[in-house]
């Protein structure tokens, strides 16, 4: 296994967890970005850009449920 597949694999199981726990904290979502970034960087370095850019939008909807969360009123 070289380098560059232990570092989608990290990144991918990144995804998996932070994805699992983004109810307990906004945080979470925030990690769940960056991971998909990470997801995405794999993607454009393995030359499967349409992962990549699947990767990358994924990031961008992540950090707009994380601003959401942030701003929004807290529930009793």
């Amino acid at each position: 296994m070289d380098g560059l597949t232990i570092f989608g694999l990290l990144a991918v199981t990144l995804m998996l967890a932070t994805y699992a726990f983004e109810d307990r904290s906004p945080w979470f979502i925030l990690a769940f970005a960056g991971a998909c970034l990470l997801a995405s960087t794999y993607g454009f370095l393995a030359g499967t850009w349409p992962f990549g850019v699947v990767e990358a939008i994924w990031a961008g909807v992540a950090l707009l449920r994380w601003r959401r969360r942030m701003t929004a009123p807290p529930v009793l």
